[in-house]
């Protein structure tokens, strides 16, 4: 982290792509481009220290990437990438293809990619159960591109999933990420919007101290404080949002909360 971020808690900041070619409600790469271009101008004079790009706007998931997402995906990523050299650029697919994210950032020239799915067997119903993890597989891929400057945040027990191990402890999933040469582990609360449990956190970071720990939800001006007791970054989405677009107060707001 500290290799990546010179900031001592850094904030990561989401900004949810438009939905990309194939879906109903593409308004074009020009347009897209623009509404990011809006945004990372936000966090770029607030010196916020990384932004991710997430296609969260394609609406139904698809598990894997297909071609044109991720041809789009690179496209953008490596404009943002070009154009702001003052802020680390991050990149996720969503649902489940951390090789296809791995895969953009390397094309792109991004520094970071987000997995919700690393280490822990989760099952997601309305996608067909149990998600596919592997991994060595991803740490071998990545080896594969030689892009071991890549940093990956993996989540650890993932919002929204069911846990399939239900003896496995907060520590003990943060434990096989790190043995599996994750960069950090994000812990998010149940839904978005909603933080960790902070005696869990607490736990968490006493367990295992030397290892990053990202909040991955619920971070707010409220309680920024005392979530970073036991932190040392966060991935933050919808509390720097207006209508699904990160706004300028919203920035100022969470900034001056810690």
């Amino acid at each position: 982290m500290k290799k990546l971020f010179t900031q001592t808690r850094p904030i990561i900041a989401v900004i949810y792509l438009p939905p990309l070619p194939g879906y109903p409600n593409h308004p074009g790469l020009a347009t897209c481009l623009d509404l990011i271009y809006q945004q990372v101008n936000i966090l770029v004079k607030y010196q916020v220290a990384g932004v991710l790009l997430e296609n969260e706007n394609d609406r139904p998931y698809r598990i894997l990437a297909t071609p044109e997402i991720i041809a789009s995906m690179t496209t953008l990523t490596t404009k943002v990438v070009e154009k702001f050299s003052h802020i680390k650029v991050g990149v996720e697919f969503l649902l489940n293809d951390p090789k296809a994210s791995l895969a953009i950032a390397h094309a792109s020239g991004a520094q970071f990619i987000r997995t919700d799915y690393f280490v822990d067997r989760m099952s997601r119903e309305e996608y067909g159960g149990e998600m596919y993890i592997n991994p060595t597989e991803l740490i071998n891929y990545r080896k594969q591109l030689k892009a071991t400057n890549i940093k990956i945040f993996t989540d650890i027990q993932v919002k929204y999933a069911k846990m399939l191990e239900p003896n496995k402890s907060l520590s003990d999933s943060a434990q096989e990420a790190k043995a599996h040469q994750s960069s950090a582990a994000v812990v998010s609360g149940n839904i978005t919007g909603i933080a960790p449990d902070i005696s869990e956190l607490k736990k968490l970071k006493e367990d295992i101290a030397d290892f990053p720990i990202l909040i991955g939800s619920g971070l707010h001006p409220s309680n920024a404080q005392k979530l970073f007791q036991y932190a040392d970054g966060a991935i933050v989405g919808t509390s720097l949002m207006k209508d699904g677009m990160i706004t300028e107060e919203k920035v100022r707001e969470l900034l001056s909360s810690f």
